[in-house]
């Protein structure tokens, strides 16, 4: 094992028995095989693609595969056996499509010949010519951390692609793109300047995804409204829903209508209260509670059944819920039951055999759904309250939340921005804040709640809308940014910042390990990226540049 993926991972990378997440070290290598593989699909999927032809099995594996690698998904070993499986028929079926359409397959890439095996003994035997690591002293630290910025940004991506791939929105050009890009990695390439405008089209490539995800769940769900959720547990057997996957929740909220069972958000899931096809019904009683590195907590706490749709899962084993948790889509851990083809029954009937809660609790509220198409529909009240002096400051502080000290950082910085400023939040960072009393601006609450982590769009969109209003550049704009970087989908998304152009954002607690001290020099110096630090210090620093 060597996993320097996220924020978690021990100083230098995890290279142990056992992750900081909890992986198996069998498992980061099987990881490590399996996306060497997926490099070859692509590496056959683009020379087809070039011709004109695709395959739509391989197109829909593809960004599942690479999902089940991302931090806290999947740690079946089992599960990645039968993966890596798959990976190579994908590959086998790419190269059928790419000789039928009379592709040009000369100078493959290794990866597209690669054979690792498909037994356990001979996968661990294949795993150090698949580690991210194997190039480091013949091209070294900054070519290899480039690569990561490239194999990260593309795991980050493929999550968000699967999302609106499970809601029925997908495009061929976007898995085209994937494909270049994976096939891009799968040389092993050496050119700094290459390698870093592949990051940037992974940017622009995640800005798409995040339209087209945008797209699904507004197409399926409606608009986002301005909810008031309940953040407190009601008397009632419960069922509680945690990760990203709304296409789930509302397979379990239809299942379990009638049945006597509250279902309760948790976690990114938290915005799915204020969309109007989820909140009519009436068993969606609100969220219970916080960021994704409190579930044992919170989950103990639970008396009821759980479901994991997609990332963040912890272990499991250490507290009293392996017998009440149930895996779905991408997420595994070894000995946990895992629920296919949408049929949550096994769950629901557990959480019938749980207590459940015994009262209701005092009941507490809080705001949510203030989307792009929200907060466009107030655009002339904002614009107004922003040229009339009212509002003077914009922040976006949100992103992916983490266990380690430092994340308080976000907490301070929203609580003494002043108040003449309003704070855009998404992902699970807004839990670092969400339930402080930061008051409104003309009847405008000073924290607007935009969704999850792939609701970045939704921000985008809204600053873009206003710089455009304003006669301006966003980077001219009165906003600021702090993002709190966790993992790969984090890293997708300040990938389609950079693409932008966005400068001047404010990232940690910590930078990413996978970066290398020319990498992060490139970076500031292209685009002004600041590590975080004091929260006062740096938030003197943003409002004298404003």
């Amino acid at each position: 094992m060597y996993c320097v993926q996220c924020e978690q991972s021990n100083k230098g990378g995890c290279a142990v028995k056992v992750g900081s997440c909890g992986k198996t070290a069998d498992v980061a290598d099987m990881q490590d095989v399996l996306l060497r593989v997926m490099q070859g699909v692509s590496a056959y999927a683009d020379r087809a693609a070039k011709a004109g032809a695709r395959d739509a099995e391989v197109d829909a594996f593809t960004p599942y595969a690479w999902f089940t690698t991302l931090t806290n998904v999947n740690f079946d070993a089992d599960r990645f056996t039968a993966l890596i499986g798959k990976a190579l028929a994908m590959r086998d079926k790419a190269k059928a499509c790419a000789v039928a359409a009379g592709a040009d397959l000369s100078d493959l890439p290794e990866p597209a010949t690669w054979n690792p095996g498909t037994t356990a003994s001979e996968l661990a035997a294949a795993a150090p010519f698949a580690a991210i690591q194997r190039f480091m002293d013949r091209d070294g630290p900054s070519v290899v951390g480039l690569r990561n910025l490239i194999l990260y940004g593309l795991k980050g991506t493929a999550a968000y692609s699967e999302h609106a791939r499970v809601l029925g929105t997908e495009e061929a050009a976007v898995s085209a793109e994937f494909h270049r890009i994976s096939a891009f990695l799968a040389t092993d390439p050496t050119d700094i300047d290459a390698l870093l405008a592949e990051s940037l089209a992974i940017g622009a490539l995640n800005l798409k995804v995040m339209e087209l995800l945008d797209a699904a769940n507004t197409g399926r769900f409606g608009h986002p409204e301005v909810t008031m959720v309940r953040m407190t547990p009601v008397k009632g057997k419960c069922l509680l829903v945690s990760g990203h996957d709304m296409g789930d929740l509302e397979a379990i909220l239809q299942q379990t209508a009638g049945k006597g069972v509250n279902v309760y958000t948790h976690g990114e899931m938290l915005p799915a209260n204020a969309y109007p096809g989820l909140k009519q019904y009436p068993h969606l009683v609100g969220n219970y509670g916080g960021a994704w590195q409190d579930q044992q907590k919170d989950f103990d706490a639970f008396p009821g059944a759980i479901v994991m749709t997609s990332n963040c899962l912890i272990n499991p084993e250490i507290k009293g819920y392996k017998d009440r948790i149930f895996t779905a889509g991408p997420v595994g851990w070894n000995g946990i039951p895992h629920l296919t083809d949408h049929d949550f029954g096994p769950a629901i009937a557990c959480a019938l055999a749980q207590p459940g809660f015994a009262e209701d609790a005092p009941e507490q509220r809080i705001p949510a759904g203030f989307a792009r198409n929200t907060v466009m529909g107030v655009a002339d009240t904002l614009l107004g309250m922003i040229k009339a002096g009212d509002v003077r400051n914009l922040f976006l502080i949100g992103g992916c939340d983490g266990a380690r000290p430092g994340r308080n950082y976000f907490h301070d910085l929203a609580m003494a921005t002043p108040r003449d400023s309003l704070i855009l939040t998404l992902g699970c960072g807004k839990f670092r804040f969400n339930r402080e009393d930061l008051g409104d601006i003309n009847g405008v609450p000073r924290v607007l709640d935009m969704g999850q982590c792939n609701d970045a769009y939704s921000a985008i969109q809204v600053a873009v809308a206003v710089a455009g209003a304003l006669g301006c550049g966003v980077n001219d704009l009165p906003l600021h940014y702090a993002i709190s970087w966790f993992e790969q989908k984090a890293t997708a998304v300040l990938l389609t910042m950079l693409h932008l152009g966005l400068r001047k954002i404010h990232l940690g607690p910590t930078l990413p390990q996978f970066l290398t001290p020319e990498v992060l020099g490139v970076l500031v110096e292209k685009f002004d990226i600041r590590p975080t630090g004091d929260a006062g210090e740096d938030l003197e620093r943003m409002l004298q540049a404003a």
